[in-house]
């Protein structure tokens, strides 16, 4: 029979996708409207979403990185 893995579900990185495009959609239409303030709004919002990501990814692959040893660990001899 096969063992459950836990489930572990890396929900700040559909976020941080989500807000990539927001970031990315406002900075077409702030271009097009000449908007200064909403282009930095958008701009900081699309710069800080990419990084996010991948800093969830990481973690996410750390703690199955670890849930491995544990597992090795605890392993019965």
């Amino acid at each position: 029979m096969e063992t459950k893995k836990k489930l572990r579900c890396p929900l700040g990185v559909p976020g941080a996708i989500v807000a990539v495009l927001i970031g990315l959609i406002g900075i077409v239409l702030n271009l097009i409207t000449f908007n200064p303030m909403g282009l930095l709004t958008s701009l900081a919002l699309f710069l800080l979403g990419l990084p996010f990501i991948r800093v969830t990814m990481m973690v996410h692959a750390a703690n199955d990185r670890l849930d491995e040893i544990e597992a090795k660990i605890n392993k019965p001899s």
